[in-house]
């Protein structure tokens, strides 16, 4: 939904501030939204679900058959909770307007740069000390591979992926960069992130079309409707609703069902897993829903503090919760014949520990003092101009 100048001058908004000035009292007020920090649990949880009893692959070895037999009615549901990932790009909108507002391009690089890579190198460790204590499940692979695994890139420059949910971190540092550059550089303001979502959104349908793998990879017409109804449901919470704010979020709704449903549904599909169409919508329209409901400010009595706790480990438990929950599921299923449900359960449980130590131990620790030492710039000594010496 492209806006024009004009366009924009003409809807009726409340005193729309420039960046770097105080947030408005409506934004004040409410502080942070714990409602959005259990929603991020919730999606999380979604993906789980997902890799341990709603798909076939490597996790079916670790059950020594497929979920689908495993887990008769359950697995049913837990084939979609990989929209749960959707759901996450929908938050994620929401999230990195709110925090970036007034930050300068610098303050929001080591933002990103503090949150995600601390929890994300001791993941690749444990996951890669786990391959080969027990190869048996996920093959380690090599020093070369794991090297490039560091830098957060090995998806474009071709190598394995140590974690199998990184590809999504990939999708969200192309959405930063390109938010950072069109937003951010120039200084969030409300109208610039309405230009944002306008052109992203027109770009993203346009790319649909090109065939072009290089767009492709820059625009993600396949995830930027999420991305962009998240930013225009900020823009609803921090300015109240419009008919242009709500047109964006219908857009990005109506684009994203149909992503979504193209990407994991398809005719006469059979097999173990069978995804409905009419599913896919529903999970999507709630995904969508959940966040608009924080916009409107009607998550306001959900308040409680553990609900901060769970939003800060759902990135961890995120990162660590697949291979890891593989090698817990065959050691507790396979070796110690455990039943199968109270290992579903101590692999959720024993990831969410595993989190909470991640983020005591590592997040809490490390990420200031790397965010603190990226903010150490040095700027090179200007040498004293060239003098003849006086006679």
């Amino acid at each position: 939904m492209p806006a024009s100048s004009s366009s924009l001058a003409a809807v009726p908004v409340p005193a729309v501030p420039e960046a770097g000035s105080a947030p408005s009292t409506r934004t004040a007020r409410r502080g942070r939204l714990h409602a959005l920090d259990g929603l991020r649990l919730v999606a999380a949880l979604m993906v789980c679900l997902y890799h341990y009893a709603g798909r076939g692959g490597t996790v079916s070895a670790s059950w020594h058959q497929s979920p689908s037999r495993v887990f008769p009615t359950l697995s049913q549901v837990a084939t979609y909770g990989c929209l749960g990932v959707q759901f996450f790009f929908v938050i994620s909108g929401f999230v990195i307007c709110m925090s970036s507002w007034g930050r300068s391009l610098g303050d929001f690089f080591r933002s990103r740069v503090a949150r995600l890579y601390p929890a994300y190198w001791v993941a690749l460790v444990l996951v890669t000390g786990a391959a080969l204590v027990l190869p048996a499940v996920v093959h380690a692979v090599r020093p070369d591979e794991f090297l490039v695994n560091l830098t957060m890139l090995q998806q474009p420059m071709g190598a394995p992926r140590v974690l199998g949910v990184c590809w999504t971190l990939w999708v969200e540092v192309r959405f930063y960069a390109l938010f950072a550059l069109f937003v951010v550089l120039p200084g969030v303001t409300y109208r610039r992130v309405v230009l944002f979502a306008g052109v992203w959104t027109l770009a993203a349908v346009v790319c649909r079309t090109s065939g072009n793998e290089l767009t492709d990879q820059l625009v993600m017409p396949e995830y930027a409707p999420f991305f962009v109804g998240g930013l225009a449901l900020y823009l609803i919470h921090r300015f109240g609703g419009d008919l242009l704010l709500w047109g964006i979020v219908a857009v990005s709704w109506l684009l994203g069902q149909e992503t979504a449903t193209q990407a994991l549904w398809h005719p006469g599909a059979h097999g173990d897993f069978v995804r409905s169409p009419l599913v896919i919508l529903l999970v999507v329209t709630l995904a969508f829903a959940a966040v608009a409901a924080v916009a409107l400010g009607w998550t306001g009595r959900a308040n409680w503090p553990w609900l901060a706790t769970a939003g800060a480990l759902t990135y961890p438990f995120y990162l660590v919760h697949e291979h890891l929950g593989w090698f817990v599921i065959r050691v507790l299923h396979r070796g110690l014949g455990l039943p199968a449900y109270p290992t579903l359960a101590a692999a959720v449980l024993g990831m969410l520990g595993l989190a909470w130590l991640m983020h005591r131990f590592v997040e809490k620790p490390f990420g200031p003092r790397l965010k603190k030492a990226l903010k150490k710039s040095r700027t090179p000594a200007v040498p004293a101009p060239f003098t003849l010496p006086k006679r």
